[in-house]
């Protein structure tokens, strides 16, 4: 038993079971996804939950495939699945697919046959619909229900031989058509699916429903504790139902218990509309640093520690809730604070000539890495007469509130020296072409002098333009323009893309930008985190705005 306090209502589930006799040593917990797609923000939470338990317990999780249906399944995503793990930094006990027991299941289903607790229907997908019933009305027997045994064995032989076609046999269940629960009105355990499985291949063709395939999966792992979301609620009757049929009263029994999802504004989580912004090209792909798939928001430069501490501020609930986008940003910018190193980049670069630095001369400066952590050291950055600087830090003239440079005032240059604006070229349409500025060669940072102790109260990012490196930047913002793109069933969740969700610049950063390593997350100082992408190379570095120094969209929301 855990010695810490439950902190939720599934520990306290866990802990009350414990102290009713649960063999401590029998816990195992695990996390069941279907290969048909990338795991989203919802799963990192479902992950963190399975295996966070295994942590606070020190018992097993098991990482087990619900791959159950070849139509939908692919090798590509078991592998994109199990990397999204170990990243999020979890290891799982046995990796087990529910194909590791079709033997075994089918099996079990041939022992249902036999009790008269299972049979053959020949009905359409379409009459079974109908003769289900309603929520308010019972359903209707199947013609089909009271089949013998012998022709149900012979007939399911043949579904799982290929003698039939996709859409001419199933086999269900024969518990009650008029349960108020209309998942126990003879549910579908068994359809045939013509399609090659990415494990078997061709050896089967019949294939096992979820709620055949899930309790008794669990039941074979000797899983104690089956978390799922409250959808499937209403399934935890059928699931104790499948197990009271098979289960060895000495062996494990697992327990099915639900728990809310904690859906993140400003994005879906649907598979089936993930896959549509693919499909149609909003996204680039299943990782485009948008989606809030976990590959998505790696490649974004989210750290798997902040997804994490997400998980864990969020909770588990009984409730669906939403979560503002802005708390799961918090701890992105709350762990990169204090881990990202700093650089210097300038997005929207206007030339700045020192008029009185001396002509040819260059200098190394030292710059701190991180203003949070001194041990991670100094930077060498370059330094010249021509610079270049954010155009929106410089003014002709301002008001007492803008404390960037001006004509007249003074800033300092970042790691560098105090400067006062002295005026401007523009082009024939009136555009700032150059800024002319002097400086205080006494002001250098860092020199311990009577100037560089002065006070002034603006301080500018900036590039040496001799030394500076293009860079690519994909500006990423939210991929939705409201918060629950997908609330209204009858408005179709396309039309609230962010035509803007996507900005693609050129920059100019310093020269340590061209050794970062991929994946690599850094703060560009004043402007914002950003993480080098996949498609750089050495010749063409592309950064990814990972998410910005403070919160821009309250205001938008509001």
């Amino acid at each position: 038993m855990s010695d810490k306090k439950p902190a939720n209502f599934i520990e306290e589930i866990i802990e009350a079971d414990l102290e009713n006799g649960l063999n401590p040593d029998h816990l195992r917990f695990r996390f069941p996804p279907e290969p048909n797609g990338f795991l989203h923000i919802g799963h990192a939470s479902a992950i963190c939950l399975n295996f966070g338990l295994g942590e606070k317990y020190n018992k097993p999780v098991n990482l087990r495939f619900d791959d159950t249906n070849p139509a939908k399944e692919e090798s590509k995503f078991v592998e994109a699945i199990q990397k999204d793990i170990e990243w999020l930094g979890y290891k799982w006990d046995n990796l087990c697919y529910a194909s590791d027991y079709f033997q075994q299941l089918y099996d079990w289903a041939i022992q249902l046959i036999k009790e008269g607790k299972a049979y053959v229907d020949s009905q359409s997908s379409e009459q079974i619909a109908e003769q289900k019933g309603t929520p308010t009305q019972p359903g209707t027997n199947s013609p089909y229900r009271n089949r013998s045994i012998d022709d149900n064995l012979k007939l399911f032989e043949s579904m799982k031989n290929g003698e039939f076609g996709e859409s001419e046999h199933v086999l269900r269940a024969k518990i009650d058509m008029s349960s108020s629960n209309m998942l126990m009105r003879d549910p579908i355990m068994y359809r045939v699916v013509n399609k090659p499985h990415h494990r078997t291949g061709n050896d089967w063709k019949i294939y096992p429903m979820y709620d055949w395939t899930h309790g008794e999966s669990d039941y074979l792992e000797q899983i104690t504790h089956s978390f799922c979301t409250l959808e499937f609620l209403p399934h935890r009757e059928l699931y104790n139902w499948f197990l009271d049929q098979i289960v060895d009263k000495d062996k494990i029994r697992p327990k099915q218990r639900e728990f809310a999802r904690r859906n993140v504004s400003h994005t879906v989580t649907s598979k089936r509309k993930l896959q549509k912004l693919v499909d149609d090209g909003i996204v680039s792909g299943w990782d485009d640093p948008r989606m809030t798939t976990i590959s998505g928001m790696r490649r974004r430069g989210y750290p798997a520690q902040a997804i994490r501490n997400f998980a864990d501020s969020i909770g588990i609930a009984k409730r669906d809730n939403l979560v503002d986008m802005n708390h799961l940003e918090y701890f992105v910018r709350d762990y990169l604070n204090k881990e990202a190193d700093r650089v210097m980049a300038v997005l929207d670069p206007v030339k700045l000539v020192i008029t009185n630095y001396p002509e040819g001369k260059e200098e190394i400066l030292q710059a701190e890495n991180s203003q949070e952590d001194a041990s991670r050291g100094y930077r060498e950055v370059p330094f010249s007469k021509v610079l270049y600087i954010e155009r929106e830090d410089y003014r002709e003239e301002a008001n007492k509130k803008f404390f960037r440079l001006k004509n007249g005032k003074e800033v300092r240059l970042k790691n560098a020296y105090i400067i006062k604006g002295e005026g401007c070229v523009k082009d024939e349409n009136g555009v700032i072409t150059e800024i002319h500025a002097t400086y205080d060669p006494e002001s250098k940072s860092g020199s311990g002098t009577e100037a560089s102790m002065r006070r002034v109260k603006g301080t500018l990012h900036w590039v040496s333009a001799a030394h500076a490196v293009p860079v690519e930047v994909r500006l990423y913002d939210r991929l939705f323009n409201v918060a629950q793109p997908d609330a209204d069933k009858d408005v179709d969740f396309m039309q609230f893309v962010n035509k803007e969700s996507l900005k693609t610049i050129t920059a100019f950063g310093e020269p340590a930008l061209k050794d970062l390593e991929v994946g690599k997350t850094v703060q560009f100082q004043r402007m914002g985190y950003f993480s080098v992408d996949r498609d750089s190379t050495s010749e063409n570095r592309i950064f990814n705005r990972t998410v910005t120094l403070r919160d821009t969209w309250a205001k938008i929301d509001q």
